[in-house]
């Protein structure tokens, strides 16, 4: 048993590594982000269509979550072109820095969302996060369009998270992502075909080094992802899985100072920020839980 928790832990930390590796790949992908998240969600519904159809899964529902969860994936689509748009105007570490503000963004929307009080510590820890990004964007000034990008993208993330949550409560995590995907590619060729050049050759005409990059995205860091972490959290709590999932910027910063030093090397102001912001958020996390342990206790 002890054995087979220490397997899924190491496990868990593999797919914080994957989450991590994701803004490697964009990085190496020369697309731009909008074709590079369109590639991205078709590859990712195909292969993850093929997994519903090998277990099974009953994808009818009614209409109208049909329609919630595509719009869901109109956002979940938004955050991953803001988030490949900030590595494009700045660098990976400060697309990872700025998403590591979610858990902020997530705290001032889940009391809206679900309707409770917002906590006092929770303010605090909103301000050192604030604190954190102007440290930040005072001395990396000139990746001002890539920090913007950034925070907007966690902020879209927080608020797919938090939206996300309450579907879960009325189907399966399979089923959403499904038609989250559907909503997010149907948006994103909309988008294309009425603002871009639409699907012309030249849209299809990638390197093999690209689509290799593209497929190990969708396959990898998307499909595999997902499965492997509806998979996890039958063994490990929520809360340490959210918790873990917060050390993906640390993986994704040190991968991208090993691979690319030259372009990813920032001022001393820069990590401080970031400490603080990881540590914000990871104390925010260890509070919560403590709290929600003494709950149950009692």
């Amino acid at each position: 048993m002890p054995n087979a928790k220490l397997k899924n832990y190491l496990h868990l930390h593999f797919l914080v590594f994957i989450a991590g590796f994701t803004a490697i790949l964009g990085e190496l992908i020369t697309i731009k982000a909008i074709p590079l998240v369109w590639f991205r969600m078709v590859i990712a519904l195909v292969l993850m269509f093929i997994y519903i159809k090998i277990i099974g899964v009953n994808l009818k529902i009614q209409r109208e979550r049909i329609l919630r969860f595509c719009l869901a994936g109109i956002i979940i689509a938004l955050h991953w072109i803001t988030f490949f748009g900030s590595i494009d105007e700045a660098n990976i570490s400060i697309a990872l820095a700025m998403f590591s503000t979610g858990a902020f963004f997530a705290s001032l929307l889940e009391p809206l969302i679900y309707k409770r009080k917002i906590i006092y510590y929770e303010i605090i820890f909103g301000i050192l996060v604030i604190v954190g990004v102007f440290i930040i964007t005072q001395s990396e000034i000139k990746y001002l369009t890539g920090i913007i990008l950034g925070i907007t993208s966690a902020f879209l993330s927080s608020l797919f998270a938090v939206f996300n949550g309450k579907f879960l409560e009325q189907n399966s995590a399979t089923v959403i992502s499904f038609y989250e995907f559907i909503g997010g590619i149907l948006f994103i060729s909309v988008f294309m075909m009425l603002f871009r050049d639409g699907f012309s050759k030249d849209f299809f005409t990638l390197s093999n080094e690209d689509y290799g990059y593209l497929f190990i995205l969708a396959s990898v860091c998307t499909a595999y992802a997902f499965i492997a972490a509806v998979f996890v959290m039958k063994y490990i709590s929520p809360y340490t899985v959210v918790l873990t999932y917060n050390l993906e910027p640390i993986y994704g910063i040190v991968l991208a100072l090993l691979l690319f030093p030259e372009k990813e090397q920032m001022s001393s102001q820069f990590y401080l920020g970031v400490i603080l912001i990881i540590t914000t958020v990871l104390l925010n996390g260890i509070i919560k839980n403590s709290k929600h342990l003494k709950r149950k206790a009692s």
